[in-house]
This record gives C-alpha cells, structure tokens and sequence, in this order.
C-alpha cells in the first residue's frame, strides 16, 4: 500500500523543471537508511538498492521530480509580473488561479471581460495577456519580493475526494516518486537502479544523464498518463480510465516500447491477478525515450498510473491504480530480473 502521508508532503513541495531542490531533499529523506545512492551534478538522485538475487540484466526504475509551472520574466513599473509556461500547460486554465512565489502568494490576472472584444473573448488568452499580480504597488516593492526567474506553483492543495478518489497538484510524477520510494523501503527479488530525474517536463534531461552514468539494460519509466473517461468523449480516444489499474504503453510521441517487455508485462499482471489496460492510441510522451538513447541503448516500458486533468492545478487518481501500479512494478522486478 502507498504511504498516503508520503504522496501528501510530496504533492505539496515545489519542484517546477530546474528548481526541484525541495523535492530532492525530501526523497533523500524518505530513502535513507533503505538504498544507497547520490545526487549528481544536474540534480538526479540516483540509488541503487541490493534484491534476494542479481539480475540477469541490469534494471533501472525511473521517476521525475520536477513539475509544470511558471517562471518570472519581467517586472512592470506597475509591479506586476510578466511570465511564460515552463512545461505544457493550457492557458485557458491560467486566468484567475492563484499560485505561490517562494511563500509569495499571487493570482493570475488579465483584461477585464467587459473590456474584451468578441474576438478575445472566444479564444484562449495569449500568455503576454496575463500577468501575476503579487500585491506590489510598484516595481521596486516587487523587486523586493521576487526576482527573474522565480518559479510560481499552482496554489492545490492534496485531498483524497470520495471513495478513494486523489487529488493533488503535482501528483505528475510526484506518484511515480511515491511509488519508487516504496519499493526503496521494501523488499526486492533482484538488485536494481532507481532514478529520480531532473527537467523531464523540459525534454526528459535528466533521465539522459541519468540513464547514460547507470548503463541498465533495461529502463521502466514510472508516470502518470491522460485518462480521458469523462462524459461525451468517444471509446477511442478515452485512452485510459480510472480505477483499471496501471497503463501499459506500446508507443507514444517520443517513443516506441520495446514489444517484448510489453508483452511480458502484460502476461505477469494477468498472471499475478493485477488489473492492468494497454494505453488506447498514440499519445503524449515521457522520459522512456531519453532512456532508450542514452549511452548503449536500453530496452524500455512506461508504466502509469492514470490520471485526468494531467499540467492542470487539480490532477485526480485512484489509490486503488496507485496500489496496483505498485504491485505490478515489484512484480516485474522480479519477472524481468531472471
């Protein structure tokens, strides 16, 4: 079962791409005295924990620290705060949300709807249409607060929501962190690597690094990925859904899946009694194709945990697919080691 306390503290730490150091310092916490391992230059935790037998071939677990967010661009004589997206977000999410500095609270302002034209008011506002809007009365008073290229986080708090229902910020890859801290803390069947990556919502940087100093020879990518089971979407591009355990991925934007592992996976969650459901179509991406390339090569699975509403502040999961995503990931530790 995953630790609800852990996921909560991780979900509520800032961690945009390039500024993970919270985050960082919190894992450390969390697997000391279970792993060994070490933080390299870029940020990356890289640990290495010792299973029942070595493997066959060498197994690398990764899991990405950093988050979407904003990041500060310019200060208007106003006080008001120029910014752009680091990461892919929806800027029709953006107006009106209230987001945090450092402990600087702010909120996303922009032109007054009566003030709109037609036209502004049918489409999304352009991101040099917005600000953040931090309370300084001028410049120099907002100087005082923040500093170009200050991250800003979305203001969500972690909550569990009907029957076992997650809602958290950052829970894109906070739960693929969680999940790869429990199988620190407890057994394992084969020796095997663990990454905690760096600016994965960036271009997956870090799991390049981190991929090429660990040399596995074969990399599972544990994520979150687009569940779309919400009313009047069409069976072909729900993609995944809540509550049928974790996501199998075959190919997606950046990557096409080793077919092998696919299909072995596969087989041991049916073998294993895990609910498990193939990712319906080709979507989206993650840090499986910085793992593939980096180095000699390696062969390489995402594992997800569903997810709707993914670079939005309010994601939502379900504890049971987080439980069984986990069951699933120690299982193939085992079924890939021997």
């Amino acid at each position: 079962m995953m630790d609800d306390q852990m996921l909560k503290t991780l979900c509520g730490l800032p961690g945009v791409s390039g500024a993970e150091e919270p985050v960082r310092y919190e894992i450390l916490k969390q697997i000391e005295g279970h792993c060994i391992y070490r933080v390299d230059p870029l940020g990356n935790v890289l640990a290495f924990k010792k299973g029942r037998q070595e493997p066959v071939h060498s197994m690398l677990f990764s899991a990405h620290m950093d988050e979407v967010g904003l990041i500060v661009t310019y200060i208007e004589e106003s006080g008001l705060l120029r910014f752009t997206t680091v990461g892919g977000i929806d800027r029709r999410v953006l107006p009106g949300k209230t987001v945090r500095i450092g402990e600087q609270p702010g909120v996303i302002g922009s032109k007054a709807v009566h003030l709109k034209s037609a036209e502004e008011k049918d489409k999304a506002p352009a991101l040099d249409a917005l600000y953040i809007d931090i309370g300084a009365s001028n410049r120099e008073e907002a100087e005082a607060k923040v500093t170009l290229g200050d991250r800003a986080v979305f203001c969500t708090h972690y909550c569990e929501m009907g029957d076992g229902f997650l809602r958290g910020r950052a829970l894109d890859d906070r739960l693929g962190c969680a999940l790869l801290i429990e199988m620190l803390r407890g057994e394992l069947e084969y020796d095997a690597h663990f990454a905690f990556t760096v600016q994965e919502e960036t271009g997956t940087t870090g799991a390049k690094t981190a991929a090429a100093q660990i040399g596995a020879e074969i990399g599972i990518a544990v994520e979150t990925t687009t569940a779309c089971d919400l009313p009047d979407v069409p069976p072909e591009k729900t993609v995944c859904a809540l509550k049928k355990g974790p996501v199998l991925s075959f190919m997606d934007r950046g990557t096409v899946y080793d077919l092998a592992l696919y299909r072995r996976a596969l087989e041991t969650a049916q073998e294993k009694g895990i609910p498990c459901q193939p990712k319906a179509g080709v979507y989206g991406g993650n840090e499986s194709r910085s793992v593939q390339t980096a180095g000699n090569g390696a062969q390489v699975l995402a594992v997800s945990v569903p997810c709707r509403y993914l670079h939005t502040p309010s994601c939502v999961a379900h504890r049971s697919d987080a439980d069984n995503t986990l069951a699933l990931l120690r299982a193939l530790n085992g079924a890939f080691g021997g």
